[in-house]
């Protein structure tokens, strides 16, 4: 058993498919334009599969993050996958992740579904296993492909979502790591039927906003009082992508710069329980993380859900 309480990451991959589609393809199929979309919601463009499996995603994502990593397959102790929609009810995407990577058969592998929130309880999950495990390390991957479960004549839902996958290797550390967790049951807000003809997803985009703009502010002064720091002490925040109207006003009740807030939504769109580990990836391969700086990563959606985390990189 690990006596090691906190985590650090030591490896990401992201992955978004190559078809692209813009805010003006998008109105060439519903009333909307580039300028309605953009000003309302920060998004440009996103990534829809075409032929891909959502597990396509997952796997090169997850072998950018074990490249980056460094590591021997061979001391992964857990593999988790957060996602909203598996390619099969069994096996789990997780599964196949084990597969095709030939990862070792003597770990825990499964997938969890916590909507937007899924890459943060993910992370919380595997912590918990490798304190009870004998190897170092996890994989835990958020991948989507939510293109397909989107009614694309809804123009309040087709314009955000956006497929793609992230990951990370974490590894358990003494380094200061604190979590916050919750849901509050609700299937009006924002759902995903599973029925048979009716599998789109449904929102209520304004209770959603009311939703986001009080709960990331609440999760975030939360966790900088399990830490024990200031706001103005965090180096960089990473919310979950979904509207920029959503960040900026998180920016404005934390009362910190927007320029401490990451942003890609413009290029992938929401892509749920992709988004944080997408730009947790992106911002290491572009060298901006640097060792000692302190991030909040907050996600939040379906459920309803909720999940943070303090993390000193």
């Amino acid at each position: 058993m690990q006596n090691f309480k906190g985590i650090r990451i030591v490896g990401t991959g992201h992955y978004a498919p190559d078809n692209v589609v813009t805010n003006d393809d998008l109105s060439k199929i519903v009333d909307t334009n580039d300028e309605w979309i953009s000003s309302r919601t920060g998004i440009r463009r996103r990534h829809h599969v075409t032929t891909e499996k959502n597990q396509d995603l997952a796997v090169a994502a997850a072998k950018m993050a074990l490249e980056n990593a460094g590591i021997d397959k061979s001391e992964l102790g857990v593999c988790i996958c957060a996602t909203v929609r598996a390619d099969n009810l069994t096996p789990s995407m997780a599964c196949m992740v084990q597969s095709i990577l030939e990862l070792p058969g003597n770990m825990p592998c499964f997938d969890i579904n916590a909507a937007c929130s899924g890459f943060m309880y993910g992370i919380e999950v595997a912590r918990g296993l490798l304190m009870q495990s004998d190897k170092k390390y996890g994989l835990v991957i958020g991948s989507e492909t939510l293109s397909k479960i989107l009614d694309m004549t809804d123009r309040g839902t087709c314009i955000l979502f956006g497929d793609g996958a992230g990951a990370a290797v974490i590894e358990l550390s003494d380094n200061n790591y604190y979590s916050v967790l919750g849901s509050k049951g609700d299937d009006k807000v924002l759902q995903c039927p599973n029925e048979q003809g009716d599998r789109y997803v449904n929102m209520l985009g304004s209770d959603v906003f009311k939703f986001a703009v009080s709960t990331v502010p609440k999760t975030i002064f939360e966790l900088l009082d399990k830490a024990g720091v200031a706001v103005d002490d965090i180096d960089l925040f990473v919310c979950h992508q979904a509207n920029l109207r959503i960040i900026e006003s998180v920016a404005k009740k934390c009362k910190q710069s927007l320029d401490k807030f990451y942003v890609n939504l413009d290029e992938y769109g929401n892509t749920s329980s992709a988004s944080i580990p997408i730009a947790l990836s992106e911002l290491n391969q572009k060298g901006l993380l640097k060792p000692g700086m302190k991030i909040i990563c907050v996600g939040f959606g379906g459920g309803l859900t909720w999940g943070g985390a303090y993390i000193e990189w």
